[in-house]
């Protein structure tokens, strides 16, 4: 599957977007991906709900069982809201075209911003239906959602797709369909920093900082911290070629719908306010005072 083609500074190592063919069946690296960083975001998650010292009083909002019941609502708001925010942020003409291409998931095409909607509007349902807080609930998934930015770039990294600007820098590489020239390996570059960096910062702010205390202080770090990365991976990447730059200038979509993800950020970590729980009834322990509803 794996073979070496020499392209231009670096070699680029042409991965068969498929890894297993059985046939009529194929399980590619993208679908891969999908699995891998949410079953790793659901193991982080259940032992951030179950770590007692993260949060006020030692008391965690959420039991295990919370979060293994939330993760169909989360898949669904991942896929549906991915989708269609592709469908309509970076490609509408061509899916009005061809209705049935947005049912062709294998093509690729899942924009993070429309996931990022379709997950909160499914943790509301979740949290309406269960009756539990809904900003810690979001401060955890946000704590756990770079294990699957890593993975999801390193997919798009193999697919040979949304690939860099043309570049001189001793890493750059030429890709698959892009031309001759050889690019910037902008889906490393967001892998590292949405993935890897962006996840440190977090583990510090709920493990050394304990902010899980404060309620959408970690939600909005996670969005102000993506904004950030998003907008300054966007100028080594190129735009999706359907929209490319925006009011004839330097500005993508990509940036466009970063900047509202800053404000919102800001507007978290600044209005997060202490809170208190304690053990209710039933075992489980829910929020005294939550600040959702402030």
């Amino acid at each position: 599957m794996l073979t070496l083609q020499t392209f231009g500074v670096l070699t680029y190592p042409q991965i068969d977007p498929v890894f297993l063919d059985l046939g009529p069946i194929q399980l590619r690296w993208y679908g891969l991906a999908y699995v891998a960083g949410i079953l790793c975001g659901w193991l982080y998650g259940r032992y951030l709900a179950g770590n007692g010292r993260l949060w006020p009083n030692g008391v965690s909002p959420f039991t295990k069982t919370d979060i293994d019941d939330m993760i169909l609502y989360l898949t669904l708001g991942i896929v549906i809201g991915g989708r269609l925010g592709s469908v309509f942020f970076y490609d509408f003409e061509r899916y009005a075209a061809d209705p049935l291409a947005v049912f062709r998931v294998w093509e690729g095409g899942m924009a993070f911003h429309g996931g990022l909607i379709g997950v909160t509007l499914a943790l509301l349902l979740f949290c309406w239906q269960r009756k539990v807080p809904f900003w810690s609930l979001i401060d955890i998934v946000a704590a756990s959602v770079p294990f699957g930015l890593f993975f999801g770039r390193i997919a798009n990294f193999i697919n040979g797709e949304l690939w860099g600007a043309p570049s001189t820098v001793a890493w750059a590489m030429v890709f698959p369909g892009a031309g001759p020239l050889p690019r910037h390996p902008s889906q490393l570059y967001e892998a590292a920093l949405e993935g890897i960096l962006l996840w440190i910062i977090l583990r510090i702010a709920t493990h050394h900082f304990k902010m899980f205390r404060k309620p959408r202080f970690v939600a909005g770090l996670f969005i102000f911290g993506y904004g950030c990365a998003r907008i300054f991976v966007e100028f080594f990447r190129m735009p999706d070629v359907q929209l490319g730059y925006l009011y004839g200038g330097w500005l993508t979509m990509g940036m466009v719908l970063s900047v509202p993800m800053l404000l919102v950020g800001v507007w978290a970590m600044t209005t997060a306010k202490p809170v208190t729980y304690a053990p209710r009834g039933d075992g489980a322990a829910r929020a005294e005072a939550d600040s959702a509803r402030s």
